[in-house]
């Protein structure tokens, strides 16, 4: 749902497609979705409309009030268990939930067992995820360098998030406009 006054961003964004499969408007495409539906086109407009921005440890607060309050009280609700369960919704391309598998792995007491379960509505943006390939200009964004030596190995002029951490977070889509429940976060 967007405001008549981001029509620009849909038509900037669309109309390539719509071209691509030969139609003369966005109008046009979106008929073709509705009549003739495609996986493949879904995703192409999945991909075109979603602003994938994102950076490891995006908005500093957040993740202080994480590591200061709520991962204290978690530890201690969850004492018996030792294990934690955690939801990032809206993932991207994986930065904010390893950047919280990074906290986590460098605060859970020995013994315990974390999962972060990272969604995104784009199939090409958890692709890139999962890899947990990095540019130096994607690193630089927020991680400190202690955490980029720690968790990550330069592999030529990229870099690679070490097995560990990526194992901590298991990617799959999921649209939060719908029924979320088949993520098994209960």
């Amino acid at each position: 749902v967007l405001e008549p006054v981001k029509e620009y961003l849909v038509e900037s964004r669309l109309a390539p497609i719509a071209r691509r499969e030969g139609l003369g408007s966005v109008a046009d495409l979106v008929q073709r979705l509705i009549t003739a539906p495609s996986v493949k086109l879904k995703s192409e407009i999945i991909d075109a409309m979603t602003t994938n921005e994102t950076f490891f440890f995006r908005d500093k607060v957040p993740f202080d009030h994480v590591r200061d309050t709520v991962l204290p009280q978690l530890l201690k609700a969850r004492a018996n268990r030792k294990s934690l369960r955690i939801w990032c919704a809206a993932s991207s391309t994986g930065q904010e939930p390893y950047s919280l598998a990074m906290l986590l792995k460098d605060m859970l007491p020995a013994g315990w067992r974390a999962e972060i379960v990272a969604t995104d509505l784009s199939l090409e943006v958890l692709e890139k995820a999962k890899a947990g390939i990095y540019t130096q200009f994607e690193v630089q964004r927020g991680l400190p360098i202690q955490l980029l030596v720690k968790h990550f190995k330069q592999v030529g002029d990229v870099w690679q998030l070490n097995p560990d951490i990526r194992a901590m977070v298991r990617y799959q889509q999921a649209n939060l406009l719908q029924d979320f429940s088949h993520l098994g976060l209960s």
